[in-house]
């Protein structure tokens, strides 16, 4: 891995990028962190305004924070991750979990296409989307219809057989939360509306890291977390964006005091906001927000477009060293795509024992992670991931793959 040594160096070199990973806590413990797609790293900044929040405005102001600005934090921090994916002001907001914020938007998509009867869902999405399909299906009496991806992980010609006249909703992750494979979200929203139903998009694996232009496609609702590429922190809040022409009109399945026409009016009778409020449900996370807002703004003064361009470099570095040590009869297997306009910023390798294999790394300080059986994922974050850093963990991967 020397001559990679030497790649690391150069581009480390050239890299625009390269002073924001100081901006950011870093463990001498840590030799390589590749985790960045599961949980980003702490950035100094979040440190250092979570602990004036606790101290001036939760201790000192206590119940007059909300008058002093908590209460707009839903959408202001909403409109700022929002001008991340592309969303113009007023359609974005953050404050659910990201499964509270699919079964919103599924049933608020499904609510703007009555009468027809299919939700269809990806067999490669997460989980929790798939689950949560499931029940909102099973709530509205919808048929639930699984596309399968083909060899190149593309649904576009899946979808073709599914999509016709009885399609209500349709959900998709923008970014293969396994294969880092990264789907075309104009032509497949596109193709969706073409058969008059509705679009879904996951961009829990693209936020902050892939330019997503939300708008300009057409997209009618999308949901994503901040606590991977956008640095907000274990469990932060995630986002809820829903296209402007949508929102006076659709239907979300918890509605609370949070999303009424007036906060503080406590009307007997519920009457939904018409502008993004009405995705809201309960009281928001605030701490969750305050954190949410730094790191998205490190992601905002970086820009997207940088951060795509290093993301290409350091996932072809990856594909690179990792066709390197197969080279050499070493038992892995890519599973992301070469073509860098077809990936996210993850790099997926099949390996045997993955998750036995990802725990001799993490002793050795080098933090991935696995899904099983095989699959041995590598994140790496634009602003804090450095290619001497990269190479360091790829390294030691090589020497355990050769014992």
């Amino acid at each position: 891995m020397s001559d990679f040594r030497e790649r690391a160096a150069a581009l480390d070199a050239a890299d625009p990028l390269s002073a924001w990973r100081q901006q950011f806590q870093l463990d001498a413990d840590v030799v390589a962190y590749l985790d960045g797609n599961s949980l980003g790293r702490l950035p100094l900044r979040t440190r250092e305004r979570l602990a004036t929040f606790v101290r001036e405005e939760w201790g000192a102001r206590l119940i007059r924070g909300w008058s002093e600005g908590w209460v707009e934090l839903p959408v202001v921090v909403g409109d700022e991750v929002g001008a991340l994916l592309g969303a113009a002001p007023g359609q974005t907001v953050v404050g659910d979990s990201t499964s509270i914020g699919i079964a919103k938007a599924l049933h608020a998509a499904a609510s703007l296409a009555p009468g027809r009867t299919r939700l269809v869902v990806d067999a490669s999405d997460f989980p929790t989307d798939r689950y949560l399909a499931e029940e909102v299906a099973r709530q509205r009496g919808l048929e639930l219809v699984v596309v399968h991806r083909d060899a190149e992980g593309d649904v576009a010609a899946s979808l073709a057989d599914v999509l016709d006249e009885r399609t209500a909703v349709v959900l998709l992750s923008h970014v293969d939360y396994r294969t880092g494979v990264l789907l075309d979200l104009p032509s497949l929203t596109a193709q969706v509306h073409a058969a008059g139903a509705l679009v879904v998009w996951d961009l829990c694996h693209s936020a902050g890291v892939v330019p997503t232009s939300l708008d300009t496609a057409e997209v009618d609702l999308a949901v994503g977390c901040t606590y991977k590429y956008l640095n907000g922190g274990p469990g932060a809040p995630a986002f809820l964006y829903a296209a402007a022409r949508h929102l006076p009109h659709l239907e979300q399945p918890l509605p609370g005091w949070w999303s009424a026409d007036d906060l503080f009016a406590m009307a007997e009778e519920y009457r939904p906001a018409t502008d993004a409020r009405r995705l809201l449900s309960g009281t928001p996370n605030v701490a969750g927000l305050v954190a949410v807002r730094e790191g998205v703004a490190m992601v905002a003064e970086a820009g997207v477009e940088a951060a795509r361009a290093k993301s290409e470099l350091l996932t072809g570095f990856t594909v690179d060293a990792l066709d390197a040590l197969g080279e050499r009869g070493l038992a892995l297997q890519l599973v992301t795509p070469r073509e860098p306009d077809r990936r996210g910023s993850h790099v997926t390798v099949r390996v045997p024992d993955a998750r036995a294999l990802t725990a001799r790394l993490t002793d050795r300080g080098v933090v991935p992670d696995f899904r099983e059986p095989d699959l041995l994922r590598l994140g790496l974050a634009p602003l804090t991931t450095s290619f001497a850093e990269l190479h360091a963990g790829l390294s030691v991967l090589a020497e355990e793959l050769a014992h």
